[in-house]
């Protein structure tokens, strides 16, 4: 009953995902995303099969493609949510955690356990290899997720931030923790079954996504480096506080150590939500910290293009800011300026 139970709902989700990946590639989503959630899901049916005894033993073929696929699901969930929430890693990480897969799925599946160069390096050490990997993605996304949803001003996808990192730990993470625990046979029917209605789970979350998911989350925008003002006109009570907002950061409130939306919030007493909502959808904002940066940086270049504070070291501009340390300003002023604040001021103080 369990295995024709599992078998039923592994094919209906094999086929929803099909389904999914049709609209998504006939949609307008943005092309990173289109290509990790496409990932996902060509990887989540691979492992649906992969996994199971849908696959007979004698088409070795098929089922080394299938672990192809099966093993990158971990890594385009990853890549995904490092997108969606606008945190994409450097290219050097995100091709060397691929190439670390690859080199693991060729060492599971075509080097022998016992070869001439040593044992260890057969099938059982790519096998675990791929679910560390694995599991360090996870846990990075998940780290990702809630640690960035205070800053995050988009009210979806601070849900998303929520449910998608529990879903993922549930579902990818629980699985390669049983199986780097029981080793590579078949789990029981039952860990199958659950697992099943995980990927079950989150495919309908990938759909959600798609098709109800607000487009400022997947739909390729412009972005010249402003924030997009709204074209409606403001209601009074948003009037007044957008007044209040703009009062605060002329008295330069945002130079304030560790300030977040909810202190700022508490500072211009008005309930969080308003606040988000407005920075958000009527000043363009995606992240409270680009907010806060644009205002910090522009004091920054003048103060770093000012002959009387040369000698003023950078970290002091910096911590008079408001940031906890010097890399992080650094990382800010070049989003917000495209160079480092040394090469600004070198290039301001010459043309003086």
């Amino acid at each position: 009953m369990i295995e024709q139970l599992d078998t039923t709902l592994r094919i209906a989700t094999a086929g929803a995902a099909m389904l999914l990946l049709l609209l998504l590639v006939a949609g307008r989503a943005r092309p990173a995303i289109k290509l990790s959630l496409s990932g996902l899901l060509l990887g989540a049916v691979a492992y649906l099969f992969n996994s199971s005894e849908l696959i007979a033993d004698g088409q070795r073929g098929l089922k080394r493609l299938l672990d192809l696929f099966s093993v990158f699901t971990p890594f385009w969930i990853w890549v995904f949510a490092r997108n969606l929430f606008e945190r994409t890693p450097p290219p050097w990480v995100i091709g060397g955690s691929a190439a670390l897969l690859v080199f693991s799925w060729f060492s599971g599946n075509f080097i022998p356990t016992e070869s001439a160069v040593g044992s260890w390096i057969g099938h059982p050490f790519g096998f675990y290899l791929i679910h560390i990997l694995s599991l360090v993605l996870i846990v990075d996304l998940v780290r990702v997720a809630l640690s960035d949803r205070a800053d995050d001003l988009i009210e979806k996808r601070r849900l998303i931030r929520l449910w998608l990192p529990l879903l993922v730990a549930a579902q990818a993470g629980g699985i390669l923790t049983y199986e780097l625990v029981m080793g590579q046979a078949i789990a029981h029917p039952a860990v199958q079954l659950v697992n099943a209605v995980l990927i079950f789970a989150l495919t309908l979350f990938a759909g959600h996504a798609l098709l109800e998911t607000d487009s400022v989350l997947l739909v390729e925008t412009v972005d010249d480096g402003a924030p997009e003002h709204s074209g409606e006109s403001l209601s009074p009570s948003e009037k007044v506080l957008k007044d209040k907002l703009e009062q605060a950061m002329a008295d330069g409130f945002y130079r304030t150590p560790g300030l977040t939306i909810t202190g700022l919030a508490d500072h211009l007493d008005t309930p969080e939500h308003r606040l988000r909502a407005l920075i958000n959808q009527r000043l363009g904002y995606r992240n409270f910290s680009a907010f806060l940066n644009r205002h910090r940086i522009a004091e920054a270049r003048e103060v770093l293009a000012d002959p009387a504070r040369v000698d003023l070291p950078v970290l002091t501009i910096a911590m008079d800011l408001g940031y906890n340390s010097l890399p992080t300003f650094n990382r800010a002023f070049r989003v917000e300026s495209g160079t480092t604040p040394t090469d600004f001021r070198r290039s301001a103080i010459d043309q003086n």
